[in-house]
């Protein structure tokens, strides 16, 4: 295998270096000129403009102080609107939104392309926020303080530059932040190492520190939560990707670390308690041992006075087939969305007279995903949305803390649902395990059919139902079928799910996703050359892994802001940052995994792959386009097909706008149409 200096393409991680950027102009060119000019690309392209454009999507809103917020793209809006509307108002068909910031007068006015990445604004009142934007849609942002009364930025305000920051209010005139600010304050996987107190009117070169974390950290995150009682300042030392260390900040600026081990995460503040998940089994100071997955809680303010955790509640115990997938607070309720065998579950819990009441089923639609879709931790407003394969999203609303739930909002049908159907299966992986994964498809089958493949497998995400639009109506409306494989590494069945597949073990997540692909074809469902399989960021080396190990199996590969070089993935930040999932390179029992499936080093002469479509960005900043670029320039010098496409914006999204996603999507399903002989 040759050695990091032999790789003749490594000039191609340099993101903008000119021979890179020509080499990138030549492939888009190519791949714009095929994809394009063929017949399918229009009606496909007005069509996922007409679903991503639509003026009847629901706006999704967070309710702050009195008001719903909302980030809105369409047609028009092409970078966006950031605005706000009344409670009233929202109900109606029609709401009268106030725009805040209009980023499509705002880049034009600075002449410079802005992305809006969020805002965190000073709670209750909700009128100074520090709003985040990307000047090229990536991760790094430069952060600006907003006054929402004056719809303006605040002169002399609270300022960054761009840089991969986090900032958060601890009062009107103290910010919590974590930044470069200098030499040795950033982590090796390029994130903050260090959090800071920042007064108002004072320089961040005067800002006082209260944690520093050490080089080889993931990162130190500033986190201040927010209840109904207050802020709780608090740093996050992310020893790795999974592994954290929560202290909280004091009023004079010292810190306290909360007595958890390291794989319990924080998911907040209710009251005194704090509520914390287990990523493994724990035997805590009280002598009990607690379940991998189980939810808990103890008192915050009996610890800090006695200096030991009192009594340990448990909320949620899992089963086999159930997991905590999020909770959120209002004033008086802790709600706590679970997943079973991938369906979705909302609990609502009581603490009262320091004791937690017994779980209690929120009444929503089942056999689809249920989540929370905003909670106000100042009131008893609570929203939840439903969604699944063949049914659009419906937004709910809750006054009281979901004891009467209404209807809001719909998303209205984008495809004819009554013609396909729901189907739900497993199969026995290569060491035995079951794992599901959902077909959905024309109820008239008859035949195998031209048949799209979707998985992640990797970070503890789940893959559950959700109204895929734009597959919908550009690949099911045509007669097409697709698959979701919910395969080890997600959390779909919780940590266990997800560390059956961490690092020596990463070959188990591969193998479930070629027996889910096996599976179909054994069925009838589809055939090796009617299959194609789809796959972004961890599912961009899922993908790009199963078509370098069974390239047999497939005939199309959509491998978006992938992964690819495994050996290399530690030197491109953040890239060490995701150590904890793969494994180190620099470790040579780890190493000797990843070179099993690593795809760039696995490409093979004299081999009949399937032609691969590869997207990125070159203004990814999360996953490096060098992945993507070098694994297409190896193909192309061993005179293997493929087609390539980078966006010069748009981060790890790849796009910034609806109109560059809606392109994008055209020419994947031309392509998958080409491949697979669909309609």
């Amino acid at each position: 295998m040759a050695a990091e200096s032999e790789d003749p393409f490594l000039w191609l991680e340099e993101v903008k270096g000119e021979k890179a950027l020509a080499w990138v102009k030549a492939q888009d060119a190519r791949t714009e000129g095929e994809l394009k000019s063929d017949p399918l690309f229009q009606p496909l392209l007005d069509d996922a403009l007409a679903v991503l454009t639509a003026q009847d999507r629901i706006p999704y809103v967070s309710h702050r102080g009195g008001y719903l917020y909302n980030f809105w793209q369409d047609d028009t809006a092409i970078m966006g609107l950031w605005r706000r509307t009344s409670v009233e108002s929202y109900k109606t068909d029609k709401p009268e939104w106030d725009v805040l910031i209009d980023l499509d007068k705002l880049s034009a006015d600075e002449g410079k392309k802005w992305s809006f990445k969020g805002a965190s604004c000073l709670a209750p009142e909700n009128v100074r926020c520090l709003v985040s934007l990307s000047p090229d849609g990536g991760d790094a942002v430069e952060v600006r303080e907003f006054d929402i009364n004056t719809k303006s930025f605040v002169k002399d305000g609270f300022f960054l530059p761009t840089n991969k920051s986090t900032v958060d209010w601890i009062d009107g005139n103290t910010v919590l932040v974590g930044t470069d600010f200098g030499a040795g304050s950033e982590t090796t996987s390029g994130y903050p190492r260090i959090a800071k107190v920042w007064k108002r009117g004072t320089p961040l070169s005067d800002a006082r520190t209260v944690f520093e974390g050490k080089a080889e950290d993931t990162a130190v995150w500033p986190a201040v939560y927010e209840t109904a009682e207050g802020t709780i300042p608090a740093v996050v030392r992310a020893v790795d990707f999974f592994d954290s260390e929560t202290h909280l900040v004091e009023p004079d600026g010292s810190t306290k670390m909360l007595p958890l081990p390291l794989f319990a995460e924080v998911q907040g503040f209710f009251r005194d308690q704090v509520l914390f998940s287990l990523r493994l089994e724990w035997t805590a100071p009280d002598g009990k041992t607690y379940p991998q997955g189980a939810l808990l809680a103890f008192s915050v303010d009996e610890w800090k006075k006695t200096g030991q955790i009192g009594a340990i509640s448990t909320l949620f115990t899992p089963t086999e087939r159930t997991a905590i997938d999020e909770v959120a607070t209002t004033k008086d309720k802790v709600f706590v969305s679970v997943l079973d065998n991938v369906r979705g579950r909302i609990y609502a819990y009581d603490f009262a007279d320091g004791a937690w009441g017994e779980a209690k089923p929120v009444s929503l639609p089942e056999n689809g995903t249920v989540s929370i879709a905003d909670a106000d931790v100042h009131s008893a407003i609570v929203m939840f949305n439903y969604q699944d394969f063949l049914t659009p999203s419906t937004l709910y609303w809750s006054f009281d803390d979901a004891a009467h739930i209404e209807k809001v909002k719909s998303l209205p049908d984008r495809f004819d649902a009554s013609l396909y159907k729901i189907e739900q299966f497993e199969v026995a992986s290569k060491d035995g395990t079951k794992v599901p994964y959902f077909v959905v498809g024309p109820k008239d089958r008859t035949g195998p059919l031209p048949t799209l493949l979707y998985a992640y497998g990797g970070f503890q995400v789940s893959t559950t139902p959700w109204y895929w639009q734009t597959a919908g109506k550009l690949w099911l409306a045509r007669g097409n079928v697709y698959v979701i494989a919910n395969i080890r590494g997600g959390g779909e069945f919780g940590p266990r799910w997800h560390e059956a597949g961490l690092k020596q073990n990463r070959q188990r997540v591969y193998d479930d996703f070629e027996g889910v692909a096996e599976d179909l074809i054994a069925k009838g469902i589809t055939t090796n050359k009617q299959l194609g399989i789809s796959g972004g960021s961890n599912g961009g080396l899922l993908v790009g892994v199963a078509f370098t190990q069974r390239p047999d199996l497939f005939n199309a590969v959509l491998c978006d802001v992938p992964l690819l070089d495994m050996l290399r993935y530690t030197k491109l930040p953040p890239g060490a940052s995701w150590i904890a999932e793969y494994g180190d390179p620099d470790v040579p029992e780890e190493r000797a995994a990843i070179e099993k499936y690593s795809p760039y080093q696995n490409l093979k002469d004299g081999v009949v792959y399937p032609r691969v479509f590869f997207l990125t960005s070159t203004a990814d900043d999360r996953v490096h386009p060098g992945h993507a670029r070098k694994m297409a320039a190896l193909m192309e010098s061993k005179g293997y097909p493929f087609l390539f496409y980078e966006e010069l914006e748009g981060g790890h999204g790849a796009a910034t706008n609806q109109k560059q996603r809606a392109a994008q999507l055209a020419m994947q399903y031309v392509y998958l149409a080409k491949q697979l002989g669909a309609k």
